[in-house]
């Protein structure tokens, strides 16, 4: 039966006479959407290579493992896993309402702040619209895209920093939402307060931004009150996770900050119980952990500014981070491909990107280590974009 009309379908369209590959043939926008490419793990360099110690620094992930009172209230939380979470995650949304000072009918909670973006797209952009972004940036906004069947505008980066001129200049009369990782990643670099408030003034009335602070907390300059930002602006969605920082990223919860319309929106297209009480529980555990979460983003932060340090002794010309990596710009691609490779023989599992290698920062120590594996791939291979001369400017 033809489902719209109650008639019934012709008999070469009947599932009957379909193929079972017919069957499950995808929207046009799903079959020409790309995958998304985690990071390779340390288990996956373990089976492949026998590599037992291999730093896992490909995927962004914090090197500790959950707080001592966090892990206390994910186990308190397993108790009661044969029962539904709140779908709403009402506690936490209130918790994080007065973690951040806002009213509580301007927070949503998600299955990661990447699901949230998904959400949101999902319920504002179809094939007639579009979704402005810069690039390279975290390709997870590309693939949202494509899956909506909306048109990406990508705009590229100014010396590997996200351009505001450049992303107003690519709003047209379809833009539905400009989508920025602040920090950017994959380059780590960060907007100046300025920058960011011409673009919040310059997009309003045109269409939503979405501000992605998934690694706000490893910021170490100019501080940006992106909240402020989105209490001023009815158009500006701040997205936080507690993947990065917090050390939650297998439990999969974040949230957004935004005018109470947008969270309504997100609500209607939450799957249920999409946000388990074990997440829950655990981010709510986790924002009263303020001490020990600064002690633990400032030794990323040291490892960080180790690496970075390093790096320049070596002659790369490293963008300034703000994040929990650092980005090695590179134009040859075999000649990334042949270090990411020459790395991973000594057990430093990296990011191969376009135009670059992402290093997420791990534990203290893991800098020498990198920087030691660096110094022996290295040289066989001819770089773009990296100096070794002595001297050399790294601005």
């Amino acid at each position: 039966m033809d489902r719209r009309s109650c008639v019934p379908a012709p008999a070469a369209m009947h599932p009957a006479a379909m193929t079972a590959t017919d069957l499950w043939q995808p929207r046009a926008s799903v079959a020409a959407a790309p995958a998304y490419r985690p990071g390779r793990s340390a288990a996956q360099a373990l089976a492949e290579t026998g590599i037992g110690d291999a730093l896992a620094l490909a995927s962004n992930e914090l090197p500790f493992g959950p707080l001592p009172s966090v892990r206390q209230a994910i186990v308190d939380a397993a108790g009661s896993v044969n029962r539904y979470p709140d779908p709403r995650a009402l506690a936490l949304r209130t918790a994080l309402a007065k973690h951040v000072d806002v009213d509580v009918e301007r927070v949503v909670v998600g299955a990661g702040s990447n699901a949230l973006l998904y959400q949101l797209i999902h319920a504002l952009a179809d094939g007639d619209d579009d979704v402005v972004f810069p690039w390279p940036t975290f390709e997870g906004y590309a693939v949202a895209v494509a899956l909506s069947g909306a048109r990406q505008v990508r705009v590229p980066l100014s010396n590997h920093r996200v351009d505001p001129a450049a992303l107003v200049a690519a709003i047209g009369e379809r833009t539905r939402l400009v989508v920025i990782a602040e920090p950017n990643n994959p380059t780590g670099t960060s907007l100046s307060g300025a920058e960011l408030e011409v673009l919040c003034e310059a997009t309003a009335d045109r269409c939503l931004l979405v501000i992605d602070e998934a690694y706000h907390d490893f910021r170490t300059g100019a501080p940006i009150d992106a909240l402020a930002l989105a209490a001023a602006h009815r158009h500006v969605v701040v997205l936080r996770t507690f993947s990065k920082a917090h050390g939650l990223a297998g439990l999969r919860v974040g949230y957004a900050v935004a005018d109470p319309g947008v969270v309504e929106l997100i609500d209607k297209v939450t799957p249920p119980f999409s946000v388990s009480a074990m997440a829950q529980a655990a981010a709510a555990a986790s924002i009263q952990a303020h001490d020990e979460l600064r002690a633990r983003v400032a030794m990323v932060v040291a490892e960080r500014d180790q690496l970075i340090a390093g790096l320049h002794a070596q002659g790369w010309d490293v963008p300034a981070s703000e994040a929990n990596f650092v980005w090695l710009p590179m134009t040859d691609g075999d000649a990334t491909m042949s270090m990411v490779a020459g790395l991973e023989r000594h057990g430093v599992l990296v990011r191969p990107l376009p135009g670059g290698v992402r290093i997420t920062i791990g534990e203290p120590g893991t800098a020498a280590r990198v920087l030691a594996a660096l110094d022996d791939v290295m040289p066989p291979i001819t770089m773009s974009n990296a100096r070794r001369n002595e001297g050399a400017d790294h601005g």
